[in-house]
């Protein structure tokens, strides 16, 4: 009897020990291009992991108002830093697969939020666009469309993320999972979208400093 309590202990603990790295994969911090850990409220710039493209900004795509988030594809237009906010706030750190949101820390135009939001998109080819004007925090159904994952990329690129809209732990009656790619359309730019047609966009952060706060 002693022997098969023994046997299933051990049993028991092998299998835990099995289990704690892919926690730990589910919890790891997201690091910036510089290996250090994305904070909440830190201001940082989003671009592709490819060089020489540029960062995000809003613009006004086919609405008086900007609000559609774009990516610039040259690096001279540095675009808009963003801080993010995780729906738990035990930490300050941004975690790998947990919910947040994304926010433009820079007020550019109309009388409307800055928080990154999705929206039903009228075009054919994409299903949902990404845009600003969504509520910060108050996790539920009725914010859904406010919250954004980070996910570890694909590829040997270091550092490499994608960003993700899977609000499933929010509500999970959504059923709606989709990576963040970008479609373009002449004379509109890149626009960040939810598609099953669009690759995922490849992105780094770049922590920032004095010298690159300014548009």
């Amino acid at each position: 009897m002693k022997s098969t309590l023994l046997a299933w202990f051990s049993f028991l603990l092998f299998a835990f020990v099995l289990s704690v790295p892919s926690i730990e994969a589910d919890t790891e911090p997201v690091l910036d291009i510089q290996g250090e850990e994305l904070k909440a409220g830190t201001e940082y710039i989003i671009t592709s992991i490819f060089r020489g493209a540029g960062g995000g900004d809003v613009a006004a795509t086919n609405k008086t108002c900007p609000d559609d988030v774009i990516q610039y594809s040259l690096d001279v237009f540095q675009g808009l830093p963003v801080t993010f906010s995780p729906a738990s706030s035990e930490d300050d750190v941004i975690r790998v697969s947990t919910d947040l949101n994304i926010k433009f820390s820079i007020k550019k135009a109309c009388d409307r939020s800055s928080v990154w939001k999705i929206q039903k998109s009228s075009n054919s080819e994409v299903q949902w666009l990404v845009t600003t004007g969504g509520e910060e925090g108050n996790p539920g159904c009725d914010t859904f469309t406010n919250w954004f994952k980070i996910e570890k990329g694909a590829g040997t690129f270091g550092y490499n993320y994608k960003l993700v809209f899977c609000p499933e732990d929010i509500c999970p009656s959504v059923g709606l999972c989709r990576d963040v790619g970008i479609y373009f359309e002449s004379n509109r730019g890149r626009i960040l979208s939810l598609s099953d047609k669009l690759s995922p966009f490849l992105v780094v952060f770049r922590k920032v400093g004095p010298l690159s706060s300014s548009i």
